[in-house]
C-alpha cells in the first residue's frame, strides 16, 4: 500500500516513528510533498534518508504572492534529484485568498512549464477553482494527479483527459457521499489514495493529526464505494502510483 501525498515536514512526531507505524500498517511507500523551496529541500532530505520515501517538489498557490514565487529557478535545480518524482503540489485556490488569482496563475503556469520540461507528473491542488484549473491544464500533455480530490466539477475533465484522481481522508466523512460517488466512477487504472498528513484524518480518527499509516482507512472507504475488495484495491492503487510517478 502507498500513501501518495503526505506532508512529512509538517508532522509533529519524528518522521522515523511515523514511518515505522506506516510500515506496521502495511504502507510500504510514501510520497512526501514540498510546498516551497525549503519544504522541497526537506522532502529531498527525507527521501534520501528513507529508501521507500519519494519527493514531489513544488511551490503551492498559497505562496504565490510571496517572495517564494520568484524561486522557480531553484525548484528546477531541486527537481534534477533522482528522488524527485513529481512537480507539485501546485495549482489554484480560490478559497483561502492568500494570494491573488493572477499571482497564482503565473506561478502555476511556471510549474506546468517545469513539468513539461522535465517530463515529470504534475500534482495539482485545486480548491473552488474547477474551471480555471481545467483551463490552465488544457494544453498540458503530461501526467496529472488531482490531489485530495474534492471538486466534483473537475470530474468531467479528469475522466476525459485521463487524469489520476487521488482521494484523501475526507472521502470517509459521513457527508461526503458526493465524493464516494465520484470515486466509484474513476477508471480502475486512474484511482489513487493519500493521507495529506497531517491534515484530514479519516473518520475513525477525525480530530487527531493524520499520518501515513491512516491511509488504510481511506482505501477501505474507497473499496466500499467501488464495491471492491480492500486488499485488491490497495494493490491496484499501488500499481497505479508506480505508473503515475515512475517509481
Amino acid at each position: 500500500m502507498i500513501d501518495t501525498h503526505a506532508h512529512l515536514d509538517g508532522c509533529e512526531e519524528p518522521v522515523g516513528e511515523l514511518l515505522a507505524r506506516a510500515r506496521a500498517a502495511g504502507v510500504t511507500r510514501v510520497i512526501t510533498i514540498g510546498t516551497g523551496i525549503e519544504s522541497s529541500q526537506v522532502a529531498l532530505e527525507l527521501a534520501a534518508g528513507h529508501r521507500w520515501v519519494y519527493a514531489a517538489l513544488g511551490i503551492d498557490p498559497h505562496r504565490a504572492g510571496s517572495a517564494e514565487a520568484a524561486r522557480v529557478g531553484e525548484l528546477r535545480e531541486l527537481l534534477a534529484d533522482s528522488r524527485a518524482v513529481a512537480v507539485g503540489e501546485t495549482g489554484l485556490d480560490n478559497f483561502h485568498h492568500f494570494s491573488t488569482p493572477d499571482e497564482q496563475l503565473r506561478l502555476f503556469e511556471a510549474q506546468i512549464e517545469l513539468a513539461t520540461e522535465t517530463g515529470l507528473p504534475l500534482v495539482i491542488h485545486s480548491r473552488e477553482a474547477d474551471d480555471e484549473t481545467a483551463a490552465a491544464l488544457a494544453g498540458f500533455d503530461g501526467t496529472v494527479v488531482l490531489h485530495c480530490f474534492s471538486s466534483v466539477g473537475l470530474l468531467p475533465a479528469a475522466l476525459e483527459r485521463g487524469y489520476y484522481v487521488s482521494f484523501a481522508g475526507n472521502v470517509t466523512y459521513p457527508k461526503a457521499a458526493e465524493l464516494r460517488d465520484a470515486a466509484a466512477r474513476i477508471p480502475a487504472d486512474r484511482i489513487l489514495a493519500e493521507t495529506d498528513s497531517p491534515y484530514l484524518a479519516p473518520q475513525p480518527l477525525r480530530g487527531r493529526p493524520n499520518e501515513p499509516a491512516h491511509v488504510i482507512h481511506t482505501v477501505a472507504a474507497l473499496a466500499e464505494a467501488r464495491r471492491e475488495g480492500t486488499d485488491e484495491l490497495a494493490a491496484l492503487i499501488d500499481a497505479n502510483a508506480t505508473a503515475a510517478f515512475g517509481l
